[in-house]
């Protein structure tokens, strides 16, 4: 099974323009709030109308403007997970998970489950008494009982709290593992995306950046944007040299990378990625302020000859005391760990 998508769709002065096609992985739409995300999963739902373009899952097509097919989000087949879980609040568990069912229900089929997702004891209580993993839980087996072609999640994991939410990613890394078929799933959360996709489609402004392996998205962000999603906190702007090298200006230094397109306006490295001393990259850099964390220390760097005010952050995991704030010290990046971006 697979779905492809290509549609445009435009509101006031936002304009949706995407194309892409996945088959049975789990293909993350990732972008900040604003992006279009969530629209492109409406848009395959049937809840939205693109202005123009197709939509098919498999050999059905759900939309196609220049044939004037329009298929209602019924006859559509999708598992949607909404945000807000969309449960019905007057109906037990047991009750929702049956409306996933068209026509006759089947209740040894509702049985199974309610004990696959671990709703056991939960069948006759109602939405309001079940904490928030309960309730996703309850809305998952009713989508997934209908046995659809293809299962979206938006924003998944929004409504829970960080330690809820990391252990409902747990159960439903294995539910769509298991599912087998064709998965989007829209966030914003860098973690969650690496940990949940085989692959990534970066979104900016209603359009995809880049669409990619997972690895390959956070190794190679290539856009300002897209390293801004992946972790990236240290990021300047550069000037190409005329001997071919590049310099970067926020830091003050020449860097030993290479721009093979000649297209790239800023470089950028992880936090992890800077070291004490001298090597690849050096500068000399004043400790501007001292971050503790629970297992490492981030420091504030200001580079002596760079742009006045501009920075990085570097983590250090290993004790240094003698780092205190206005220390000088000299600071090197590896030139496999800076990569080149595009606006």
């Amino acid at each position: 099974m697979s779905i492809s998508v290509d549609i445009k769709k435009q509101y006031g002065n936002f304009s949706l323009d995407v194309s892409f096609e996945t088959g049975n992985e789990v293909l993350a739409l990732f972008g900040g709030s604003g992006s279009g995300k969530s629209t492109i999963l409406k848009c395959i739902a049937g809840i939205v109308k693109p202005d123009s373009g197709r939509i098919a899952l498999g050999d059905k097509v759900l939309f196609d403007s220049e044939k004037k097919i329009n298929l209602i989000p019924q006859k559509r087949n999708l598992g949607y997970l909404s945000q807000n879980y969309a449960l019905f609040p007057n109906m037990t568990v047991a009750q929702n998970i049956s409306c996933g069912i068209h026509g006759r229900k089947d209740v040894e089929k509702i049985d199974s489950m309610i004990r696959a997702m671990h709703l056991e004891g939960m069948e006759k209580k109602y939405p309001s008494q079940l904490s928030g993993g309960q309730q996703q839980r309850t809305a998952l087996a009713r989508i997934l009982i209908g046995e659809p072609d293809i299962l979206m999640l938006d924003e998944p994991f929004s409504a829970l709290d960080t330690h809820l939410r990391y252990q409902m990613e747990h159960e439903v890394r294995a539910v769509i593992r298991r599912f087998g078929k064709p998965v989007l799933l829209v966030s914003h959360d860098s973690s969650e995306v690496y940990r949940l996709s085989d692959r990534i489609a970066v979104i900016k402004d209603g359009h995809i950046e880049k669409l990619s392996d997972r690895r390959d998205v956070y190794l190679d962000p290539s856009t300002v944007n897209g390293a801004h999603l992946t972790g990236y906190r240290n990021i300047s702007v550069i000037r190409h040299l005329e001997d071919g090298s590049i310099f970067a200006v926020d830091w003050g230094m020449k860097l030993n990378v290479t721009d093979k397109n000649g297209s790239s306006v800023h470089a950028a490295f992880r936090t992890d990625s800077a070291r004490l001393g001298p090597g690849d990259n050096t500068m000399e850099c004043i400790v501007e302020a001292i971050i503790p964390n629970a297992f490492a220390k981030a420091y504030r760097m200001v580079p002596k000859n760079g742009t006045p005010g501009a920075g990085f952050v570097m983590d250090i995991k290993e004790a240094h005391e003698e780092l205190e704030r206005g220390s000088i010290v000299s600071v090197s990046i590896p030139s496999s760990e800076i990569v080149l971006l595009r606006d």
